[in-house]
């Protein structure tokens, strides 16, 4: 494999270099033209600078200076168009039929966006007003007036987005429901480059993305992309676009400083700051060059929800015993608190053999104490970024260049459990040829996530080293609660319980590490160190005495595309073909990636070399063709794509899209489409086989369930806590289970396939009333098949389902392997899995959205936006939650004049949503209702290039959770200063 893939890489290489010397040789012998002018603003007779010119249909372009001229050559043939752009006004074609004198062109204002050229919804360049499906765009001026802190805040704006904020640094957007922190349903890229983070599974948000300084416009997709863009895009994508360096010359500087934690959130008020620079030059219009750096560093957001999610009425808990409600509950499971996972029954004790009211063989289930998410997690984040970029134009055609792009990141985000992010780096190479016609890309992306570490193993960890193991920890609750007992009355009652617990824990924490204590910071430092999840015990006694937390993985990404359009060459309609395939490489780590050629014993032990195994190798290709036809003069335009995708692990997918857009009267735009999409399983959902709090979490393929059983031999979770409450509540021998044994339901896990969803969309744009207004409306509906999730299923060790011994290993106090005592037989225990798998339902959700823009008073403009969004609730229950977490109305007004008065202007949001339900395998909750005002001013400086924006996000401090288990979020106000184009002549 590893001889392949050098192969593979160098034979692309060789393709993408070989190129543009076909190209260069091509070009040679034409003569250039020279074509010159000047631009002003049509209303004030100023000369513009930075306007964008083009040669329509070519690589070629150059910017006004200072004076508003410019001057570019072409070898283009007259007659030829030339293209004026630029950030505010209206874009102008011109017509050159052949040797002009000096061109004079001037710009009309365009107070609202409703013409924009879009690539992302076709891959080629479309008007907005015609694309085929819903695309939303933020370009320079938008993200300029908007008063969100940073250009990817602003996102939460668009209509038809969800943001999830798990850290300063760490936002991810979603579109139509099925939202979750690590959103793999939803595609992420930067200049074409992926910003998945392979091995930790989640897209990486904007943490190594553009600077401020740096991006052009953001094109976003809701909904299904996997017909033209492959398996990860089935909820859409978000294309961030950075500036050309031929078109955005000169020197910019950004600083921002800013104010956060300023009362309710958990921590003291905190500086929040961020430095950005960024220098590009051409030469001759032939050669140009970018370089860009930013640091942003400050007090992350804190989660501290303290409310329990294993209140003591669930049959997880006490129910039997309601003076152990509400406070006093044994079997608390914090939102926000870790090791006391009592859900999931990984950190509960069951206590038994006690006698309550005068009746024996009562049980008691206990979770252990755990640690509060704050008192693991490091409160500073920082995020550094730096990108270069150089490009040759070899012709007026193509155009090569290479990037380099590289972030390192802290914060906290939530997978499984929260994950400490700490100092993870992010790299992407990339070589590109681009064409008028053509595209071929080749990148590769090295993932490093540096000194990370997991926060459910190390609360586990820190409790089990310094409180003991789960049976010593048992035997001195049990011997204190007796004790109270003994010295309170001479027995257990529902009058002293609720005081007998609490004692009990007191005594059987003696020991533990507190926070704050040096004793627990050298523990946490000590396990946070060690990636090896599992602790020292005699069912593993090669693991380390403290158990580790560390998250150490390590991958690279080999990825190549490819498109042409060959429109030109078949007449009878516009045709684009293209490919691209992509190969991950794991480095197993013995603990999250294993080398699964290795045996289940081998498997976590390294090698002399301190290897864990060879590579592991995670492939897919996939191919598209897309066809454009316009009819009746154009009104009618209709596209049919077909993709294919294949991934050696499933069956090869095709997947089709079907749209028309019909114009009436040249304003009102009437779209329809159908399409399909598929998801392969990331890597983290397709090769995962990670310890974490004796709960092994295992990817679905389907070989990894070779040797250990959770496919076809285990129990489910919910009949395992629903027997277990029975057999509680019958004394919790035995015979009890035995009696009990129809409330077990056998979990035959099918093997995994790629989910699936089929979706009808349609849409209506349209510019009303001289251009003054604007209407944009969707609506969708989309059917998920196989759908992927988490399911957690019990495993009897060495035994069959359906059999006396298989049963009684499923007893909560046959977790490990036992001896007979007191009536019961032995047991050989039981392995826990949380397995990803497909859904057995499918899912429909549906919605609508409507976007307004009104210009009704000068440059004043109201805009706004309401979305629904609703899944369909199925009959029966389903193996696991499928978490639709998405609000079903949510909205967002704004108001704004960009310049009220000469270079000042302003603008004011309103965000709302209304409360939800959060479900995943960490928490599960409500989310309340969210109301928050965002502000702005600005003010522009001409003669210095400069701007001063002072504003605010959530301006009345109105704190708010994102999602169930995230963090507080409050104000946050800020001060910034931009200069742009400087050294510009």
């Amino acid at each position: 494999m590893k001889f392949f893939l050098r192969r593979f890489i160098v034979s692309m290489l060789h393709v993408m270099l070989l190129l543009p010397v076909y190209f260069q040789a091509q070009a040679q012998g034409n003569n250039f033209i020279i074509v010159s002018g000047n631009i002003v603003d049509q209303e004030t007779k100023q000369p513009l600078d930075g306007v964008s010119v083009l040669v329509k249909g070519t690589v070629t372009g150059t910017t006004t200076d200072t004076k508003g001229n410019f001057s570019l050559k072409t070898r283009a043939k007259y007659p030829f168009v030339l293209q004026f752009r630029s950030v505010g006004f209206q874009t102008q074609e011109f017509e050159v039929k052949g040797p002009e004198s000096q061109l004079n062109i001037a710009l009309l204002t365009q107070t609202i966006l409703s013409k924009e050229v879009v690539v992302t919804a076709s891959r080629v360049e479309e008007s907005i007003l015609r694309s085929p499906v819903a695309i939303e765009k933020l370009d320079i001026r938008s993200i300029r007036e908007s008063p969100s802190p940073s250009f990817y805040d602003a996102l939460e704006n668009i209509k038809g987005v969800q943001m999830t904020t798990s850290s300063l640094t760490f936002k991810i957007p979603n579109t139509r429901g099925f939202n979750i922190p690590s959103n793999y349903r939803f595609m992420q890229l930067v200049d074409g480059v992926d910003m998945q983070a392979a091995t930790l599974g989640v897209p990486l948000g904007n943490a190594v993305g553009p600077t401020e300084l740096d991006i052009a416009s953001v094109e976003i997709t809701p909904g299904a992309a996997s017909a033209l863009y492959g398996m990860n895009a089935i909820n859409g994508m978000s294309n961030l676009l950075t500036k050309s360096p031929f078109l955005y010359q000169g020197l910019s500087l950004y600083q921002k400083t800013g104010l956060n934690h300023t009362g309710g959130t958990g921590r003291e008020l905190s500086n929040l700051t961020e430095t950005a620079i960024r220098f590009a030059k051409a030469f001759n219009n032939k050669w140009a060059f970018k370089i860009n750096a930013s640091y942003m560093r400050g007090t992350d957001w804190l989660s501290d929800t303290r409310r329990d999610q294993n209140p003591n009425n669930l049959k997880t808990a006490n129910p039997s015993f309601p003076e152990l409600n509400g406070e006093n509950n044994a079997v608390f499971d914090g939102w926000n608190k870790y090791g006391d996972d009592a859900l999931a029954g990984s950190n509960t004790v069951s206590v038994t053999g006690l006698t309550i009211n005068g009746q024996g063989n009562q049980t008691l289930t206990v979770a252990r104490t755990g640690y509060w998410e704050k008192d693991l997690v490091s409160p500073t984040v920082d995020n550094l970024k730096f990108d270069a970029a150089l490009h040759y134009r070899l012709n007026d055609h193509v155009e090569l260049s290479y990037a380099y792009r590289v972030g390192k990141m802290d914060g906290v985000f939530q997978r499984g459990n929260k994950i400490q992010l700490d100092n993870v780096v992010v790299q992407n190479h990339k070589l590109e040829v681009k064409g008028s016609n053509f595209l071929l890309r080749g990148y590769i992306s090295k993932e490093n996530s540096g000194d990370s570490y997991n926060v459910k193993p190390l609360a586990d960890n820190l409790d089990l080293a310094s409180g003991g193991s789960g049976s010593v920890w048992g035997g001195k609750f049990k011997t204190a609660l007796n004790a109270y007992a003994s010295q309170n009355g001479g027995s257990l009652t529902s009058e002293n319980l609720a005081a007998a617990t609490r004692y009990a824990r007191q005594q059987a924490d003696a020991g533990r590490v507190e926070p704050g204590t040096q004793a627990f910071n050298d523990l946490k430092n000590t396990i946070i160190g060690i990636n090896n999840w599992d602790i020292k015990s005699s069912q593993i006694p090669d693991a380390p005495e403290t158990g580790g937390a560390a998250l150490v993985q390590k991958s690279n990404l080999y990825h190549v595309e490819g498109q042409w359009d060959l429109s030109k060459q078949v007449k009878i309609f516009d045709l684009l073909i293209g490919g691209d395939a992509r190969i991950y490489e794991i480095i197993p780590d013995g603990n999250t990636f294993v080398d699964f050629d290795r045996s289940i014993e081998d498997r976590n032990k390294p090698f002399a070399d301190g290897s864990f195994g060879e590579n592991v190798y995670y492939k897919k290709f996939g191919a598209f063709t897309q066809l454009t036809k316009t009819l009746f003069d154009e009104k009618l335009k209709l596209f049919g794509s077909l993709r294919f995708d294949y991934n050696p692990e499933f069956d090869p997918k095709f997947t089709p899209r079907l749209a028309a857009v019909y114009t009436l009267n040249n304003n009102h735009n009437f779209r329809f489409t159908f399409q399909e999409g598929y998801r392969f399983p990331a890597l983290f959902e397709a090769l995962s086989y990670v310890n974490n709090g004796r709960v092994k979490r295992v990817g679905s393929l389907s070989y990894i369930n070779e040797g250990l059983g959770y496919l076809d031999n285990s129990y489910t979770q919910a009949s395992v806590v629903n027997f277990n409450a029975a057999v509680k509540a019958a004394g919790n021998g035995d015979a009890a289970a035995l009696a009990n044994r129809g409330l077990l339901e056998v979990a035959n896990l099918p093997e995994a396939r790629p989910e699936r969803i089929t979706s009808l969309e349609a849409g209506y744009k349209s510019i009303l009333l001289d251009n003054k207004l604007v209407v944009d409306i969707d609506a969708y509906t989309n059917l998920y098949d196989g759908f992927l999730g988490q399911v957690q299923v019990f495993v009897p060790k060495g035994e069959t389902v359906g059999s006396d011994a298989a049963v009684i290993a499923m007893v909560d106090r046959n977790r490990d392997a036992t001896q007979a005592s007191g009536g019961n037989s032995a047991s050989k225990g039981q392995d826990r899995y949380r397995v990803y798998t497909n859904a057995k339902n499918t899912y429909r959700n549906y919605g609508s959205a409507l976007g307004l823009t009104y210009n009704f008073y000068k440059k004043y403009t109201v805009s706004g936006n309401i979305n629904f969004n609703k899944m369909k609730d199925n009959e029966s229950s389903d193996i696991f939650v499928t978490g639709f977490n998405t609000p079903e109305w949510a909205t967002s007004v704004s108001f704004g004049n960009r310049e009220v008065v000469k270079n000042l202007g302003f603008n004011v949001v309103y965000r709302w949503q209304e409360s939800f339900l959060w479900e995943s395998p960490l928490v599960t909750g409500r989310v309340n209702a969210i109301h928050t005002f965002d502000a702005q001013t600005s003010y522009r400086i001409p003669q210095s290039k400069a701007t001063i924006k002072i504003g605010a996000s959530n301006i009345f401090n109105k704190k708010y959770l994102q999602y169930a288990g995230g963090p507080t979020i409050g104000g946050l106000y800020y001060m910034a200063i931009t200069f742009d184009g400087l050294l510009v002549k």
